[in-house]
């Protein structure tokens, strides 16, 4: 038996540190930009100079690297263990409404109603918190309940799912749909989380002013600094023997099982990871974009981060990154010029790294650089 065996399904971990030489000197790189360059251009230098970031870029830039970490959560489940999920919006959201939560009950009196209870239960004629917002008002609470409701959702969804053996076009279909499913409970206004609005208006946090300078950059920074330390997370992981057992997963899940690996506990255990990723992500992404609602778990939002994985590179880490990037900064300028054809292009795009570019920009940058003529 052993000798049908491939060295490609071997699963012990590769040689070397964690990062070489010239992508730490990357990241130290991009740690200091997030950490003081970018709070220097927005806060020190003056408007007139053509060096200032304006606040309206800094949102931008923060939004979008909350996007990057579900990508890589995405390069995850997706790239390494060959598992396309078309619902992590779903998890993203869930992670979003918990920390909206939150900021809801840190508005205190200072709603339209001047009442303890949200503005929009005041309107609905409610008279008391529902039980799902009994610890609303506790910041560590509402933070426990950002990674384990996204994880303790996909652990159960994942243990049903995967141990019925559940692949390939058929589990994306059900995630999508579960997703979706999820949408039209949140759209209900006796579910007790806004209906179509949502949550907004927010104030405080940590009984501190949320539209303030300061604030608007600690969160900026805390977000960047969250993206750093996923992706070496990330990397740790793909780079030790748990990594290489997923990417036997992916390659020849069947072999794998030959060898005395049982799939569904490493297949499980990612999924939930990339899970609690995504509601990290949508818990720093709340306080600054300034609302949450229900179309943060529509289908197109799934299929979106799926494409900036495709765009970036699968398999890679740091493609889903940069795929990140380049499509939500593609989409703010277009949105802006051709508001009426940003989604033709999303689909060009699309088709065209389909086609053209099977992995991605990254895959693009490393084919020249094996080949310079």
């Amino acid at each position: 038996m052993s000798a049908v065996m491939p060295s490609s399904l071997s699963i012990a971990p590769p040689r070397g540190g964690l990062l070489t030489g010239q992508m730490w000197s990357v990241l130290l790189g991009f740690v200091v930009i997030v950490s003081v360059g970018v709070p220097v251009m927005n806060l020190l230098i003056p408007e007139s100079s053509p060096f200032h970031l304006s606040d309206y870029a800094v949102s931008l830039i923060a939004k979008i690297m909350c996007y990057a970490i579900c990508a890589l959560a995405m390069d995850l489940i997706w790239g390494y263990t060959g598992i396309l999920s078309l619902g992590h919006g779903m998890f993203f959201a869930l992670g979003g409404y918990a920390m909206g939560m939150y900021l809801m009950r840190q508005i205190g009196r200072d709603g339209n109603y001047q009442s303890d209870l949200p503005d929009f239960m005041v309107f609905l004629d409610w008279k008391t918190l529902p039980w799902h917002w009994s610890l609303s008002d506790s910041f560590v609470a509402q933070m426990l309940l950002v990674v384990l409701v996204p994880g303790l959702l996909a652990f159960v969804f994942g243990f049903f799912a995967f141990r019925s053996r559940i692949k390939g076009v058929y589990f994306s279909i059900i995630t999508q749909a579960v997703t979706f499913a999820a949408m039209l409970l949140f759209f209900r206004n006796e579910t007790g989380f806004g209906g179509n609005n949502g949550f907004t208006d927010f104030k405080r946090i940590l009984d501190m002013p949320l539209a303030t300078p300061g604030m608007r950059m600690t969160l900026f920074v805390l977000t960047g600094l969250t993206l750093i330390g996923f992706f070496l997370f990330a990397r740790w992981l793909v780079t030790s023997k748990f990594g290489r057992v997923l990417q036997a997963i992916r390659d020849a899940e069947t072999r794998v099982m030959f060898t005395g690996y049982d799939p569904l506990k490493y297949k499980l255990s990612i999924w939930v990871i990339s899970a609690v990723m995504c509601g990290i992500a949508g818990a720093l992404y709340v306080p600054q974009v300034g609302i949450i609602n229900p179309s943060e778990m529509s289908p197109a939002a799934g299929i979106e981060i799926a494409i900036w994985a495709a765009v970036g590179g699968r398999g890679t880490l740091i493609g889903p990154i940069i795929g990140a990037f380049f499509v939500n900064g593609a989409k703010s300028w277009f949105t802006q010029v051709f508001p009426e054809f940003w989604l033709y292009f999303l689909g060009a795009l699309f088709i065209a790294v389909t086609l053209f570019l099977p992995n991605g920009i990254v895959g693009l940058f490393r084919r020249k650089k094996d080949d310079p003529s």
